[in-house]
C-alpha cells in the first residue's frame, strides 16, 4: 500500500511538472477534457435547473387533479385522424358529471379563451389571459383574494358582465386606485369589478394568474358557443379525499362514455389527462434531453481522451532513460504501469476541474442575468470529476502498458 502511495505522489509531482514545464502542449491537451466536462455538465446542470423550476412550479398544484377536454397533454396511441375531430366537452356533460358522481370534490368547465385588451378610462392592458370558468373554480384551485369576491353561482348561470382581476393586471389598470365596483370594458361590454386576487408571482408554465382575468363561462359561451371548433373547453376537476385516482378515472369515462352514446368497441371521444401525467411526462422529457446532451457532448470528452493520450505518448518517449534506470533497478511493470496511469489520471482530473470551474461561473453569471435560478448540484460535481477521472484511466491505458513493457537495456541506449 506504500509503495502505492509513493507512486500516487510522485505522479502527482510529474503531472505537475508537465504542467509547469510544458505549458502550451499540456493546455492544449487538457483543453479537449475542460471543454468536454464543461459542455456535459453545463448540459446536465441546465436540465436539472430546468426540472427543478417546473417542479417546483407543479408542486403547488394538486396532482389529483384531472382535466377532461379533446386534447392530450402528453404523447397518446391514437393516430391524429383518430382525435383531430373529437367534439368539445359540453356544459351539459358538466352538469351531468355534477350531479351524477359523489365521488367528484370539485368540477369546474372552462373555455381556453385567447388573450383580451382590457380597457379602464386612458389605461389599457393588451394580451390578458382571460380565464372563463364555472364558480366551482374558486373552491377547486384555493384561489384567495386581495380583496372583494369571486363570481357566485348565481352570476355564473346568467353569464354576468363580472370580473376578477389578477393582482398585476389590476395594479396595471387602477394603480392606486380601488378597483372594486369599477367597470372595464372587455369584449366590448362592461364588466363591473368584484374582486382581486393575491400577488402570487410569475407562473413556471404559461402565463400566470397575475396577468389573467377570471368570468364567468356563460357569459363567454354566448360569444363562441360550445361546438365552435376553434375554441377549446374542458371540464378540470378532482376527487373526494380517499378516493382512488384510477378508480376516479374510470368512472369519469365510463359516464362520459355513457353520455356520447358510445359502444364498448368505440374509441373514447375525449382525453382524461391527470396532473400527475403530466409531472410524469416532465420526468421523460428531461431524461431524452439529458440522453441527447450526453451523447453530442460526449464527442468533445472524445477529443479530451486523445489529447491526454497524445501527452502521455510523448511522456513515455520524454522519460524512456529514467524508465530504463527504474527497470533496471528491480522496478517491476505494475510499478511502471501504475505509475503512467496516476499520472494520466491526475492530468485528466485538473482538466475535469476547470471544465467545472467553469460550468460553476457560468451559472453565476447566467442566473445574474437572466431571471431562473441555475444550479450546479454535488451529484454532477462528483459526475464531472468521474468521468475525468474515467477518461484519464482510459486514455491512459496504452501508453502505459508500452512503458511497462519497455526493455530496461533498450530504454537506457534509446534515451541517452
Amino acid at each position: 500500500m506504500l509503495i502505492y502511495l509513493r507512486v500516487l505522489k510522485e505522479s502527482f509531482f510529474f503531472a505537475l511538472n508537465a504542467l509547469r514545464t510544458n505549458l502550451l502542449r499540456t493546455f492544449l491537451s487538457l483543453l479537449g477534457v475542460t471543454i468536454g466536462i464543461f459542455a456535459i455538465i453545463g448540459v446536465l446542470a441546465a436540465i436539472d435547473s430546468l426540472e427543478k423550476e417546473i417542479k417546483d412550479g407543479l408542486s403547488s398544484l394538486d396532482m389529483s387533479t384531472i382535466y377532461v377536454l379533446k386534447r392530450s397533454f402528453g404523447p397518446t396511441e391514437l393516430e391524429p385522424y383518430q382525435y383531430e375531430n373529437f367534439p368539445n366537452v359540453s356544459y351539459e356533460e358538466y352538469n351531468m358529471l355534477k350531479r351524477s358522481v359523489p365521488e367528484i370534490g370539485a368540477i369546474t368547465y372552462t373555455f381556453f379563451a385567447s388573450p383580451e385588451t382590457i380597457k379602464f378610462e386612458d389605461q389599457t392592458i393588451t394580451g390578458v389571459s382571460i380565464q372563463p370558468h364555472t364558480a366551482d373554480f374558486y373552491n377547486l384551485e384555493n384561489l384567495k383574494l386581495e380583496e372583494g369576491r369571486f363570481f357566485n353561482e348565481s352570476e355564473d348561470m346568467s353569464g354576468s358582465p363580472v370580473v376578477v382581476l389578477g393582482y398585476e393586471t389590476a395594479q396595471g389598470l387602477f394603480d392606486s386606485q380601488n378597483p372594486i365596483g369599477k367597470r372595464v370594458r372587455l369584449y366590448g361590454n362592461k364588466f363591473t369589478v368584484i374582486g382581486v386576487l393575491e400577488k402570487e408571482g410569475s407562473a413556471t408554465i404559461g402565463q400566470g394568474r397575475d396577468e389573467a382575468a377570471f368570468v364567468p363561462v356563460n357569459f363567454v359561451r354566448r360569444i363562441y358557443s360550445d361546438k365552435n371548433r376553434n375554441t377549446t373547453t374542458a371540464l378540470i376537476m378532482k376527487s373526494k379525499p380517499g378516493v382512488d385516482l384510477d378508480e376516479f378515472m374510470a368512472i369519469i369515462e365510463q359516464r362520459l362514455r355513457n353520455a356520447r352514446g358510445l359502444k364498448a368497441e368505440d374509441l373514447s371521444t375525449f382525453f382524461i389527462n391527470p396532473l400527475k401525467g403530466f409531472a410524469d411526462l416532465i420526468d421523460q422529457v428531461a431524461s431524452v434531453m439529458t440522453l441527447v446532451g450526453v451523447i453530442i457532448s460526449g464527442f468533445s470528452m472524445l477529443v479530451g481522451g486523445f489529447g491526454i493520450a497524445n501527452i502521455m505518448f510523448v511522456s513515455v518517449k520524454e522519460r524512456t532513460n529514467l524508465i530504463g534506470i527504474q527497470k533496471s533497478l528491480g522496478a517491476k511493470r505494475r510499478f511502471i504501469l501504475s505509475q503512467f496511469l496516476f499520472e494520466s489520471v491526475i492530468l485528466a482530473i485538473f482538466g475535469g476541474l476547470f471544465g467545472l470551474l467553469f460550468v460553476w461561473i457560468a451559472t453565476i453569471i447566467a442566473t445574474s442575468v437572466v431571471d431562473f435560478d441555475f444550479i450546479l448540484s454535488t451529484k454532477n460535481i462528483v459526475l464531472g470529476t468521474s468521468i475525468s477521472a474515467i477518461i484519464g484511466l482510459i486514455a491512459g491505458i496504452i501508453p502505459a502498458f508500452a512503458a511497462a513493457k519497455l526493455d530496461p537495456v533498450e530504454a537506457i541506449r534509446t534515451g541517452m
